[in-house]
């Protein structure tokens, strides 16, 4: 009886911790990821409450399958306001590698992430689950992912009057952002331009309404900066 019990216990302890184990990873080994896109926009568009409210959505959805132990940083870049400078989002990462939730190494550097030889597409951009993320072609298209930057990853500078971050993604409304193709599929007329991964376009406006206009679902790029 003594050893049944013994057993019993042993067995509840180790079950408890296999369900804690797989409740803190992701499919894939959350360990190892060092990039992703976010699975979801927090609720409010292109208002992330600022760099530092963007960097703890990546912080918290990393943290959800097992990758909170590391730094984690949203590629968007920021115009210089109220005494600030601006942030290229490129100066913010880290410096690689980075790999994606099923352990491919999507780019070596900050020079190979934004040169040809960069392994980011539909295929290898997944989310923090392991998941792709929809494209062009696709039934609902969220190919559109807010970054505010150049292809380079220094900041898309406005004209006079003009937004390209979402008021430094502090806007629900109005404004605009630059995105780019997470698919490097582009749109009509030329379905299939080899568009940039992080600086196509800018979008109708920074609401989750308008941000849908031109298929995006305010979703951003997360990488780990150590």
């Amino acid at each position: 009886m003594i050893r049944r019990v013994v057993l019993s216990a042993c067995t509840a302890v180790a079950a408890a911790t296999l369900i804690i184990g797989c409740g803190a990873m992701s499919p894939w080994g959350g360990n190892s990821m060092s990039f992703f896109i976010t699975s979801v926009n927090p609720g409010k568009g292109g208002d992330f409450g600022g760099l530092a409210g963007a960097d703890s959505f990546c912080q918290s959805l990393a943290s959800s399958v097992g990758a909170g132990h590391k730094t984690w940083r949203a590629y968007l870049s920021t115009t210089a306001m109220n005494g600030q400078p601006a942030v290229n989002a490129r100066d913010r990462i880290g410096t690689g590698p980075w790999t994606n939730a099923k352990g491919v190494v999507v780019a070596t550097s900050v020079a190979d992430l934004h040169g040809p030889n960069a392994k980011l597409g539909k295929e290898t951009s997944l989310t923090e689950k392991g998941e792709i993320v929809s494209g062009y072609g696709d039934e609902v298209n969220r190919h559109d992912l807010l970054t505010g930057s150049r292809p380079d990853g220094t900041l898309a500078v406005p004209d006079p009057g003009k937004d390209t971050t979402c008021g430094n993604w502090t806007k629900s409304d109005g404004g605009s952002a630059i995105v780019g193709h997470h698919d490097h599929k582009g749109t009509n007329p030329d379905p299939v331009a080899n568009a940039s991964w992080n600086s196509s376009h800018g979008t109708r406006g920074c609401s989750v309404d308008q941000l849908k206009m031109s298929g995006s679902d305010g979703l951003l790029y997360c990488f780990a900066s150590n």
